[in-house]
């Protein structure tokens, strides 16, 4: 692989992938998602989630990115997956959740957050693949206290 190195001190430019944090984020029994008011994907459902800032715990970034996109408290129970996602150089870590409180709402980059029972989940409006592996595998795992996280699925 070319790195970029500067010609006068020799200092290497990494390229590193982009860290995404989020949760699978459960109240008695249902599912909370978000839907986007942003591109990309703008008006799909997701999972509340989004980049970790530097110098943040990846837990504490799954907890910033509920509290942002659906102004709620979350307790983070597991890591749930790690999905690598080659094509636009990012890795994600997915942690299964509830909410602290009940209370919920839409935060600036969402349209509007709900709470779904499973098969109520909008399976044809969910904006990225990740978000249904996600879902998929917090089903599989749900009533399971000890369980290793996921990863991508076969393709």
């Amino acid at each position: 692989m070319e790195r970029y190195v500067c010609g006068d001190c020799g200092h290497i430019y990494y390229s590193n992938p982009k860290i995404v944090v989020g949760s699978v984020v459960v109240h008695e029994g249902r599912i909370l998602l978000c839907r986007r008011a942003i591109e990309p994907r703008k008006g799909f459902w997701t999972l509340p989630a989004g980049f970790l800032e530097e110098h943040e715990t990846p837990q504490d970034g799954a907890r910033r990115e509920a509290k942002e996109e659906a102004q709620c408290d979350i307790v983070l129970d597991a890591l749930l997956a790690v999905y690598a996602v080659a094509r636009i150089s990012q890795v994600q870590l997915m942690y299964r959740a509830r909410l602290a409180a009940p209370g919920f709402a839409a935060g600036p980059e969402s349209l509007e957050v709900r709470l779904f029972a499973w098969e109520d989940i909008p399976w044809t409006e969910l904006a990225f693949p990740s978000v249904r592996w996600a879902l998929d595998y917090y089903w599989t795992t749900k009533d399971q206290d000890i369980f290793a996280p996921g990863s991508n699925p076969a393709a």
